[in-house]
């Protein structure tokens, strides 16, 4: 039996709750104004969707490499996970083990990774990187997080 390439076919569903372009830019706004005025370093911004995928991404001039991809790692680790990255690495740390041991080499436990989760459901993730002083990659995600309103 053949099928007509007009006929409708079955697809995946499309999750009820997904990130919007406005709370993606609300949050990307709020963190780069926040750290404009705030950091001496150039930092770079990263938000991912519920699987891991880049919905947005910003660096400041001069960022160092391995400051934006630490940057999408730290947001990758949050949404796909469903744990802020600093909780995962010290989760890893209380059990004996390494971030290695994950098998996923985009999972890191550096502190930055926020998880966005709206009603119980995971939205996607939140990365910073490039801040320097204890948990201030976390705080500035924690912005762009309140920036999302949810």
């Amino acid at each position: 039996m053949t099928q007509s390439h007009d006929a409708p076919r079955p697809t995946m569903a499309i999750a009820e709750q997904h990130l919007t372009y406005e709370q993606v830019q609300a949050a990307m706004k709020a963190m780069m104004d926040q750290v404009k005025d705030t950091s001496e370093t150039p930092v770079c911004l990263a938000i991912v969707d519920a699987t891991g995928n880049m919905e947005a991404f910003a660096k400041m001039d001069h960022a160092r490499v391995f400051t934006r991809r630490h940057a999408v790692r730290k947001a990758y680790t949050a949404a796909v996970l469903g744990i802020n990255s600093r909780d995962w690495g010290e989760n890893m740390s209380n059990i004996g083990q390494s971030v290695s041991e994950n098998g996923d080499p985009m999972i890191t436990y550096e502190q930055g990774g926020v998880t966005i989760i709206k009603d119980g459901a995971i939205l996607g993730g939140i990365g910073v990187g490039g801040l320097r002083g204890h948990n201030r990659d976390e705080e500035l995600a924690k912005v762009g997080l309140e920036a999302m309103g949810l």
